[in-house]
């Protein structure tokens, strides 16, 4: 993050770190944790938006969405957007089907600069 600022490329990147699924919050007779795709945890910096800030926060066990619940669609959605690519964008195949980029969602737009 800090070569990509002192480079003057953040505003132009944008960075993901996201895992696939969150982690069940109980522990299973087998003492593992299995997937659990209700709460996982995404970083997204650059392109524009704002660091330090949490826009979305779990229960206390981290297995429910607390405050600002964001969907798959959603952060798809966002990263689309982030990067100047328009989420409702309807592409075709050679045989004329439609194709979307994504299940429709609304980009995240409270942390932008």
């Amino acid at each position: 993050m800090e070569d990509l600022h002192q480079r003057g490329l953040l505003a132009s990147t944008l960075v993901v770190v996201s895992g696939e699924v969150g982690r069940t919050p109980r522990v299973n007779p087998n003492a593992g944790r299995d997937h659990w795709p209700k709460v996982f945890s995404v970083a997204l910096a650059g392109a524009g938006i704002q660091g330090g800030q949490a826009y979305c926060s779990s229960d206390a066990v981290g297995g429910e969405p607390r405050d600002n619940p964001v969907s798959v669609e959603d952060l798809t959605a966002t990263i689309y957007d982030r990067l100047g690519i328009d989420p409702d964008k309807e592409s075709h195949t050679p045989t004329n089907r439609p194709v979307r980029l994504a299940k429709r969602g609304n980009p995240i737009r409270t942390q932008l600069v």
